[in-house]
C-alpha cells in the first residue's frame, strides 16, 4: 500500500523475501586491477561510520553494480543497507524501471523505498536540473539522521563533469568536479566508485550476469553531457587512453587548491565583525586586492546559501554596487540571487518579488502572528523591542504592512518624523521598508517592526514591559 510522504506523491517499500541469487564474495587480491567488493570496502573504511547506508538505485548499470557489490559485503558493513529509487514520471518506461528495481532488491533481500516525485516547473531551469533538485530534496526528507547516501558516480562521470566546467569557464571550485564525500543535512553523500572507470563496472556486471535498464535519453546528443560522452570523449581517449585518470588527478589538484582558498576566505570573512551571512562590510572588502575580493565575495554568497554568479557579474558587483555612492541604491541580480547596497554594507538575498499589498490584522498578542510572503512571524515575549505592558493590555492591537501614513515621534524624542525619516534613523534598508510589520495601538503607530517604538509608547524606568520580536529571514535583518 502506498504511504504518503511530504513532497512525494507516494512511497512503496518492497517486501523483503528470501534471497535466491545473493551475490557471492568475488574478492580480489588487487582491487585496483579489477573492481570487486574489497575495492568498495577499502573506500568505505576511510569514511565516517554512518547509522545506515542508502544506495541511490536508478536501475542502470552503475547503480546496479554498486548495489550488488554492497549486498555482497553487507555483513562486513555492520550497518543496515537500503536502496532508494526515484520515479520521475516523465518516461513511458518509468513504471517498468521501478518494477525492475523492486525485483532486483527482492532477489538481493534488500529493502527498497520507491519515491514518486512531483517535479515543479521553474522558468529557465532544465528538466534535468529540476529532477536532480527534487531527487536530492526527497532523499533528504527520507533518510534518517546520520545516514549516508551512496551514489554510483564513477571516474568517467568525473571526466565529463570537469570538461563541462572547463568549457563553462569555471574556476577551481567547478574544476574540482564531483566531491567524493560531502556532508548533507544530518548525514553524508558518498561516491565510493569515483576512482573506478566505467569499463571495470561493466566487466563486473558481465562477470556476475547482472541485468540493468538503459535510459534511451542518455544517447540524445542535444544535451551537452551526452554529446561529450558519445561524440567527444571516445575520440579523446583514442589519442589519450589515460584521459579519465588524468582528469581525475587535475580535479583532485583543483579540489586541494579550493580547500586552501576556502581557508583564506574564512579568515577574510572572520577579519571584520560586521561580516555576516547576507551582509558584508564594504570598507573591509574595498581594502583587499582584487583576487581576495573575489574570494571573499564567493565565500560570502555561498555562506548565505545563494548561487555564486559568473566572473562578469562578480566584477560588476564590485564596480557597480560596492563602489557606488553611499547614498545610492544599486542592485545587481542573477538567477537565484541579488545583491543591494545600503550605506556601508552589501546585502545578499533571494530575488525579491513585489511587496505584499497593504494588509491589516487584528492581533490578540497571545499567539504568534504569521506574516504573508515569507516575511516571518511576530511574537510577544521576553526578547525584542520593549513596549509598555499596560498599553498592550488596554489597547486594540493592529498589525499593518507597508508605509505608515502620518508622521510619528520616536520614543523618548521630540519632534515628529515621516516614515522615511524614521526608517533612516533606525537604519532600515529601503527594500525592507515596504515589508515592515507596523504595530498600532488604538490607531496610533507604536512600533516599526522591532527596530524602534514611537511616542506615546516609550517605556518608563521600572515599568512592566512586553517585548516584541520579529522573527524573519536573515536577509531581512
Amino acid at each position: 500500500m502506498a504511504t504518503a510522504w511530504p513532497g512525494f506523491r507516494g512511497v512503496r517499500l518492497a517486501v523483503r523475501l528470501s534471497a535466491t541469487d545473493r551475490p557471492e564474495g568475488d574478492f580480489c587480491d588487487n582491487p585496483r586491477v579489477s573492481f570487486c567488493p574489497e575495492h568498495l570496502l577499502e573506500t568505505l573504511r576511510r569514511w565516517p561510520r554512518p547509522t545506515a547506508y542508502w544506495v541511490a538505485y536508478s536501475g542502470g548499470l552503475d547503480s546496479t553494480v554498486l548495489l550488488h557489490t554492497l549486498a555482497a559485503v553487507r555483513t562486513r558493513l555492520a550497518r543496515p543497507l537500503h536502496a532508494v529509487h526515484a520515479h520521475h514520471g516523465w518516461h513511458a518506461a518509468a513504471d517498468a524501471w521501478e518494477a525492475h528495481c523492486a525485483a532486483t532488491c527482492r532477489r538481493l533481500d534488500l529493502p527498497l523505498a520507491a519515491l514518486r516525485l512531483d517535479l515543479p516547473s521553474r522558468r529557465g531551469e532544465s528538466r534535468e536540473a529540476a529532477a536532480r533538485a527534487a531527487r536530492y530534496a526527497a532523499f533528504d526528507r527520507l533518510l534518517p539522521a546520520g545516514a549516508m547516501l551512496l551514489t554510483a558516480h564513477h571516474r568517467d562521470d568525473q571526466a565529463e563533469t570537469v570538461l563541462l566546467q572547463l568549457l563553462r569557464g569555471a574556476g577551481p571550485a567547478g574544476l574540482a568536479g564531483i566531491g567524493e564525500l560531502n556532508p548533507r543535512r544530518d548525514g553524508w553523500i558518498g561516491r565510493p566508485l569515483l576512482d573506478v572507470e566505467r569499463r571495470l563496472l561493466h566487466e563486473y556486471a558481465d562477470r556476475h550476469s547482472l541485468s540493468w535498464v538503459d535510459d534511451p535519453s542518455n544517447a540524445v546528443t542535444e544535451f551537452d553531457r551526452n554529446y561529450l560522452r558519445v561524440e567527444v570523449l571516445p575520440r579523446l581517449r583514442s589519442r589519450w587512453p589515460g584521459l579519465s585518470a588524468a582528469v581525475a588527478r587535475s580535479a583532485a589538484h583543483c579540489a586541494a587548491a579550493e580547500r586552501v582558498g576556502g581557508e583564506v576566505a574564512r579568515a577574510l570573512f572572520a577579519a571584520d565583525p560586521r561580516h555576516a551571512p547576507h551582509r558584508l562590510a564594504i570598507g573591509h572588502l574595498a581594502g583587499l586586492p582584487p583576487h581576495r575580493q573575489a574570494l571573499l565575495l564567493r565565500h560570502w554568497l555561498a555562506l548565505s546559501g545563494l548561487p555564486v554568479p559568473d566572473a562578469g557579474r562578480l566584477r560588476r558587483l564590485l564596480t557597480e554596487v560596492a563602489a557606488a555612492r553611499a547614498d545610492a541604491a544599486p542592485r545587481i541580480a542573477w538567477p537565484g540571487a541579488e545583491v543591494r547596497r545600503f550605506r556601508d554594507l552589501l546585502y545578499a538575498m533571494p530575488p525579491l518579488g513585489p511587496p505584499p499589498d497593504d494588509q491589516c490584522w487584528r492581533w490578540a498578542g497571545g499567539a504568534p502572528l504569521d506574516l504573508p510572503a515569507g516575511l516571518g512571524t511576530l511574537r510577544l515575549g521576553r526578547e525584542g523591542l520593549a513596549l509598555p505592558r499596560a498599553a498592550l493590555a488596554c489597547g486594540a492591537i493592529e498589525v499593518r504592512l507597508g508605509n505608515a501614513g502620518a508622521p510619528a515621534a520616536p520614543a523618548g524624542r521630540t519632534g515628529r518624523r515621516s516614515f522615511k525619516r524614521l526608517c533612516q534613523e533606525w537604519s532600515v534598508p529601503p527594500w525592507v521598508r515596504p515589508r515592515l510589520p507596523l504595530l498600532y495601538l488604538d490607531g496610533r503607530l507604536a512600533a516599526v517592526g522591532d527596530y524602534g517604538s514611537c511616542e506615546p509608547y516609550a517605556v518608563a524606568g521600572g515599568e512592566p514591559v512586553v517585548r516584541l520580536r520579529w522573527d524573519r529571514p536573515a536577509w531581512l535583518t
